[in-house]
């Protein structure tokens, strides 16, 4: 019998707060250093100890929004305060820059290289403040955000590992980032920061990295964003694309303006169509824009994260548009999500898959998956649902 939209909605909010959030609650916590284990094996096992400050700060977040948003939970609290306080005491060098990773008790492991990391610490800081009111953490946050922009042009500084001049670049990560983020950080920073912010992202991401004569988005782009010819400059995403589509249909209702909604919604379904594997299904990781063999060799594995974010951008665009081809293509990726990601046994979702939808690891976090994608591509889709229901 097919699912209508109140099976999908006690789906969803069921798997969040009977199945993945129990997991990470009871596995990822460390009870004597603070902070979270990320890398866990099927069973909630931690088979490494190292602490990637991304997902620490997306755990903080992640537990402080489910806080803020769906119930008071004091435990989901409370672990997210030890883990901001762990953050506070071993997270930045002296200059307030974020750590990459960090050793089990907080020693230092990676240099700042990675501006994500205070993306994610902005995000992480702005919402347990909301819910704390704890000024401590407004400031860090507030500062952050600020080091941000201010970085934003060279995210890597002292970093950066290519040579000067030669090929210059822009990547599309962190302007789709900034279109998120923004809306985490609004109240702590100047009104007019906050729309030059919106305004600047949603200039570069349609723009800049979106190719309307190729109908997909470019990971990185030259100056004046003109294409390059090599695998960087070729490298498609589609789930980062599709990600962003949902962050930008955001932005659109919070500013009514249905032009870009409807722009969001096409390109997104566009992506759908360049990006689904029509021999095995699932959507490819990484693609080629003229078909040659992308550099990263796990460009046709099946992600958690990529279709998690597609049926998030396929939701919200069935409940703002009405447009029947983004709700065809949310069932679609929810059958094949389900039926290949979900753990029924011990929970959670598997993270890799191969081109032909087997299970390639049987892990449940790692060095990049943590308590962030699933369980608030959950909660987003229970609460789109739900809109869609009363609608």
């Amino acid at each position: 019998m097919p699912m209508n939209f109140m099976d999908y909605t006690n789906l969803y909010r069921t798997s969040l707060l009977e199945d993945v959030m129990p997991f990470w609650v009871k596995y990822s916590p460390d009870r004597e250093h603070g902070g979270f284990f990320t890398c866990l094996d099927q069973q909630g096992a931690v088979y490494d100890t190292d602490k990637f400050i991304w997902l620490q700060c997306r755990e903080v977040w992640t537990l402080s929004m489910l806080y803020d948003s769906l119930e008071k939970d004091p435990v989901w609290l409370d672990l997210a305060i030890q883990g901001a306080e762990f953050l506070l005491k071993y997270g930045r060098d002296k200059q307030g820059d974020w750590y990459f990773s960090l050793r089990q008790d907080g020693q230092p492991l990676v240099q700042p290289f990675n501006i994500f990391s205070d993306c994610f610490a902005a995000m992480a800081f702005a919402r347990l403040y909301k819910v704390t009111g704890d000024d401590r953490y407004r400031q860090v946050a507030k500062d952050t955000f600020e080091n941000i922009i201010a970085r934003q042009d060279n995210p890597k500084g002292k970093y950066e590992k290519t040579f000067p001049g030669t090929r210059p670049m822009q990547s599309f990560a962190l302007p789709m980032i900034l279109s998120n983020l923004v809306l985490e950080v609004e109240s702590l920073i100047d009104a007019q920061l906050v729309e030059d912010t919106i305004n600047n992202s949603i200039e570069k991401v349609l723009n800049v990295f979106y190719q309307p004569d190729l109908k997909v988005i470019l990971e990185n782009v030259g100056e004046h964003a003109k294409r390059i010819d090599s695998f960087e400059g070729r490298l498609v995403c589609p789930g980062h694309g599709l990600e962003a589509m949902w962050f930008l249909m955001d932005l659109a209702e919070r500013n009514e303006n249905r032009q870009l909604m409807e722009k969001a919604v096409d390109i997104s379904l566009q992506l759908m169509d360049y990006g689904w594997d029509t021999l095995y299904g699932g959507l490819f990781y990484f693609l080629d824009v003229k078909g040659y063999p992308p550099e990263k060799l796990e460009w046709d594995q099946k992600l958690w994260w990529v279709h998690q974010e597609s049926m998030l951008a396929m939701l919200k665009g069935y409940y703002h548009t009405g447009n029947e081809d983004c709700w065809r293509w949310f069932e679609k990726l929810h059958k094949y999500s389900w039926d290949h990601f979900a753990d029924m046994e011990y929970g959670e979702w598997f993270g890799n898959l191969n081109r032909r939808g087997e299970t390639l690891l049987l892990l449940k976090g790692g060095k990049w998956k943590g308590c962030f994608h699933t369980p608030r591509f959950l909660f987003q889709a229970a609460s789109t649902l739900t809109k869609i229901l009363v609608k």
